[in-house]
């Protein structure tokens, strides 16, 4: 029996659940099964080598900046392992090798990773991270997989979201009011029919990061494709085979994400500790700034046309205003004392 077919027969009996449970239920059989990366998407790590590099020498840079003091490096969602590597490889020259840990739930991922990174750490969440010195987190494409909320404006106010059997297949419903203070005052008065999302899981992420750097000393990088909030619309999507999919047809088979709300984001983090953030900017901008066209005319240097053409083409797919270089966004929380981070305005808030 497929996940879909299990989710159906158990809710015909239990009811309907919140779209953010049945998200978080239907990515986790998805990660711990499929061959995601590569058939499903693909990540900006996989697209160059040059993101982690680049993303290794910002850590690198930031590290030396503050005095060079001994860190822990950690990833969240580390998929294959393939930013990892490469981050290692550019730190390695400033003389940066610290003790490298993974969050990682998927056990076939984990493979994966040990393969790519030897000697990682492996964790279930972030309340198991070290404690002992400043953390520098990297997260890639980690908060748009998280269970995102969705309201919706209609008869009787502000509805939760949920899914529910309905004959051999599933449908969305929303029938449960919910506290006004769970929308953002700047859409509550959407007309009906409207769609508000809130991921409170990415908000947790955010949160629990920001007391750890102010505890611990350190940054965090995320990046992943969003928009700046509040916001109105549905932007939950899957993809099957790399073609989309509708989400509900797709549960426990494909990829399911929604846009990150990085105002949310960076609200969630604010009210937590007193850390700097800085972003978020475009992942396009974020790039240029780090060198992406010096590191890319690097690696051309000497190679023959076609490299030189994949190279150029790779770089234009990482940085380009009509690809993941306008869609994407990075975001910098940094702990109190530490310096201002490259890439970014000089001004945090």
């Amino acid at each position: 029996m497929s996940f879909r077919d299990a989710l159906v027969a158990r809710l015909r009996v239990d009811g309907p659940l919140p779209l953010a449970r049945v998200m978080a239920l239907a990515n986790a059989h998805y990660y711990a099964h499929a061959e995601a990366i590569g058939r499903d998407f693909v990540t900006a790590p996989e697209v160059s080598q040059m993101f982690g590099e680049l993303v290794g020498a910002w850590l690198a840079d930031l590290w030396q900046r503050a005095g060079r003091p001994a860190v822990r490096l950690v990833e969240l969602g580390p998929g294959r392992g393939t930013l990892m590597r490469d981050m290692l490889r550019a730190m390695a020259v400033a003389g940066l090798a610290p003790p490298v840990h993974f969050v990682e739930t998927s056990p076939r991922l984990r493979a994966l990773q040990a393969a790519a990174v030897p000697g990682a750490m492996f964790h279930d969440d972030l309340a198991a991270l070290p404690d002992d010195a400043p953390l520098l987190v990297v997260a890639n494409e980690f908060l748009d997989a998280l269970p995102v909320t969705q309201f919706e404006r209609n008869a009787l106010g502000w509805v939760l979201r949920t899914v529910a059997a309905e004959g051999e297949g599933l449908a969305m419903r929303a029938i449960e009011p919910v506290k006004l203070a769970m929308i953002p005052e700047a859409v509550r008065e959407a007309p009906e029919g409207a769609v508000h999302e809130r991921n409170f899981a990415a908000e947790q992420v955010a949160a629990t990061l920001a007391r750890r750097l102010a505890a611990q000393g350190g940054a965090a990088l995320l990046v992943d494709y969003g928009h700046e909030g509040p916001a109105l619309g549905d932007t939950l999507q899957a993809t099957c085979a790399g073609v989309p999919a509708p989400p509900l047809e797709a549960l426990g088979a494909g990829d399911l994400t929604a846009h990150v709300d990085f105002a949310a984001i960076a609200g969630a983090a604010a009210r937590a500790a007193p850390v700097g953030l800085f972003g978020p900017v475009a992942q396009g901008d974020f790039l240029a700034a780090l060198g992406l066209a010096a590191r890319a005319e690097a690696l051309k240097a000497g190679r023959p046309p076609e490299t030189r053409a994949r190279i150029a083409a790779e770089a234009a797919r990482l940085a380009g205003t009509g690809a993941m270089g306008a869609l994407f966004r990075a975001l910098a929380l940094v702990a109190p004392g530490w310096p201002a981070p490259a890439g970014f305005p000089s001004v945090g808030r």
